[in-house]
């Protein structure tokens, strides 16, 4: 299986470098393979075994893609795209807002041609799973693209899924999904850890999963992600959107989310002088603790609201939601309170897309309503210290996250251990810390040391790369709350 997907991937990816030479980037390839891959298995779905009705117009199909050439097809394609992104449903979501990106027509028969020669619908769930997995992978290792900021590292999702462990019948969400990598792997340990009866395969695939994501060309790599993975059907259980503008009203058995770092918003707005601002959104909503234009506290308080009594929730969070006075403060406070916080992993630097993140995975239970604090007791796992890893030479492996599920214990996580990078710290211990600081380290940096003992080189440049990218985005920000006053 894996030579076999391996290999497609190879193919694919070998025609994109051809493209590069018209301006066509790694993210509009991926995006141009979306769009014909799904005009393909839905042609395939149409003949036997299978003999479905399509979901796409007879005008819009495959076919009547495939019998043209020349600017015909060039028109044609951009007409589908069009057309079909003003569709409901799942096609909605995987063509709208789409354009073709491939302007030679000879190329884009080329790549025609490449993708009608398989027989897609014929491959294995999990080898057209892993072809568009790999492709995503590939296209996040590009920096230029922006892409990886949607990409979470698969090894950590597997390992967050698999100290959670999801069960059958479970309902879980993301409303910041990206492309989906928190679902797939949910998906895949319910999947081999559970025999299923027909009910729980079918509320796998059509009911479990419920996705949010701002960004319309991320939810159209998700949704066919998704699909190609077996999840969901005719409608994708994204929704593209603004996650934090409501309360959608829905609650959740589990939530695994990584929402996007940095305090600037994704929207434009214009102020009172008619100037173009990023700054961050403030949402006033009657769940929230605290009004704040951060981010990530938005997003931290939006996931306890969808959180049912009693389920579970793992959010990825930058260190400054740990430390934030003020708004984050008030939060962090609330948080320890009404829920059981039970769990960080103090995640090592390099591990993500983007430069200079320090972040962490926070674990906590929902809760009834009490006037006694939840939280008892926090375990803290420290994978940061003296722990080094680039995306290229030297990156983070499963194995490396193994410790930690160890230490975790999700078979009784009330009976723990302590080790010398897992260390407990009561309620009333974390109360007297100054502003309820939660980031919280013990262990001696050993780059700190003489200068007989210094790390290596590429290791003190990527420290000293990243702090200085953390830096520019404090620097952006202040410029733009600066700006907008004038």
């Amino acid at each position: 299986m894996a030579n076999e997907s391996s290999g497609i991937v190879q193919k694919l990816w070998n025609y994109c470098t051809v493209l590069r030479d018209d301006g066509v980037s790694y993210g509009d390839y991926v995006q141009q393979l979306t769009f014909l891959l799904f005009l393909k298995m839905a042609d395939e779905q149409t003949k036997p075994p299978f003999n479905k009705e399509s979901i796409i117009p007879k005008f819009y199909d495959w076919q009547s893609l495939v019998n043209l050439e020349g600017p015909d097809l060039e028109i044609h394609y951009r007409d589908i795209i069009d057309s079909l992104g003003k569709k409901e449903g799942m096609l909605g979501i995987v063509f709208r807002k789409g354009q073709n990106k491939i302007q030679d027509p000879a190329k884009l028969k080329k790549l025609i041609i490449l993708i009608d020669s398989e027989i897609w619908m014929g491959l294995d769930v999990d080898v057209k799973g892993d072809i568009y997995e790999g492709l995503l992978q590939k296209n996040a290792e590009d920096t230029k693209s922006g892409a990886g900021q949607y990409f979470t590292p698969r090894q950590l999702i597997k390992a967050i899924v698999a100290v959670i462990r999801p069960k059958p019948m479970e309902s879980i969400c993301d409303p910041a999904c990206g492309t989906g990598g928190f679902f797939l792997a949910a998906h895949e340990y319910i999947s081999n850890n559970y025999s299923l009866d027909k009910t729980q395969k079918d509320f796998l695939r059509f009911e479990s999963f419920k996705g949010g994501e701002l960004v319309p060309e991320t939810a159209r790599l998700c949704a066919m992600n998704l699909y190609l993975h077996g999840i969901g059907g005719d409608e994708s259980p994204v929704t593209v959107g603004d996650s934090l503008l409501s309360d959608p009203g829905q609650r959740f058995d589990i939530i695994l989310t990584n929402p996007p770092f940095g305090k600037k918003s994704s929207f434009t707005m214009t102020n009172e002088n008619g100037k173009a601002s990023k700054d961050s959104l403030t949402y006033a909503r009657d769940d929230f603790w605290a009004t704040t234009s951060n981010k990530q506290l938005n997003f931290l308080q939006h996931v306890k609201t969808l959180l049912k009594i009693n389920g579970k929730c793992a959010i990825v969070v930058p260190d400054n939601v740990l430390f934030e006075g003020g708004a984050g403060e008030t939060v962090r406070r609330k948080l320890l309170h009404e829920f059981e916080v039970h769990t960080l992993l103090r995640l090592p630097t390099g591990i993500f897309y983007r430069p200079g993140v320090k972040a962490n995975v926070l674990f906590f239970d929902g809760r009834i309503a009490s006037e006694k604090p939840w939280t008892k007791k926090i375990w803290v796992y420290d994978l940061r210290t003296n722990m080094h890893f680039t995306l290229i030479e030297k990156p983070m492996k499963y194995g490396d996250l193994e410790d930690f599920i160890k230490c975790y214990n999700p078979e009784n996580r009330y009976q723990r251990t302590e080790t010398e990078r897992f260390k407990c710290f009561t309620y009333e211990e974390i109360m007297k810390r100054d502003k309820t600081n939660l980031d919280i380290f013990w262990l001696k940096d050993e780059s700190l040391g003489d200068s007989d003992n210094l790390p290596e080189p590429e290791i003190m440049i990527r420290s000293v790369a990243d702090n200085l990218e953390a830096a520019l985005d404090e620097f952006e920000e202040i410029y733009g709350k600066l700006t907008n006053k004038k």
